[in-house]
């Protein structure tokens, strides 16, 4: 059993997630999805919580975050900034068991998600290093201002998950932080 089967039974557990939360992840359904005997995906992942760790490593490895995809064509920094944060909560809305796996309590030390957590945040800090590089964000600690929208974005995306914001009141917030931000890089910039 190879990479493509531990790529199977992490996509047969993204399903289940996707179709019933946490609860709804055994290994013995993931394997049963797979095709393999019940005790396989024990080749591959010690435990329910390990096999998930692989889950929301690859969710922020692919999704979260996720400045332009290769191939299209160059965007300017701000706009980079708005698709990523739009990008993100798109992937919530879409996938709200994903995004609550990814941000949960960990009670599993995974160093794939670790890695994976690390580089998420590395290019997200990018991205808001180019913002403010361009006079879109004030200037300041780029990991500070990457929280602080990173922030906003998963706490509207929350909001909007339990139905408390209106389907595109979460992207207008987002668009109105970055608006926001502007005015005060601009005035910066001006004095």
């Amino acid at each position: 059993m190879g990479t493509g089967t531990r790529e199977a039974l992490i996509d047969a557990a993204a399903g289940l997630l996707d179709e019933g939360g946490v609860e709804a992840v055994t290994l013995r359904e993931v394997g049963r999805r797979v095709g393999v005997s019940h005790n396989a995906p024990y080749r591959h992942f010690a435990s329910k919580e390990t096999l998930l760790a692989a889950v929301a490593a690859r969710e922020l490895e692919r999704r979260v975050m996720v400045p332009t995809e290769r191939g299209e064509r160059r965007r300017s920094p701000q706009e980079e900034l708005r698709t990523a944060m739009h990008g993100y909560l798109a992937w919530a809305r879409h996938h709200p068991a994903r995004f609550k796996l990814v941000f949960g309590a960990w009670s599993v030390d995974s160093e794939e998600l670790g890695a994976a957590a690390r580089a998420a945040q590395a290019r997200w800090n990018g991205v808001v290093a180019a913002a403010q590089d361009a006079g879109a964000l004030p200037p300041g600690d780029p990991v500070r201002f990457a929280s602080l929208v990173r922030a906003l974005a998963h706490g509207a995306a929350d909001l909007a998950s339990a139905g408390h914001l209106a389907p595109d009141g979460a992207g207008h917030l987002i668009d109105d932080l970055l608006a926001h931000l502007r005015g005060a890089a601009e005035v910066a910039e001006a004095g």
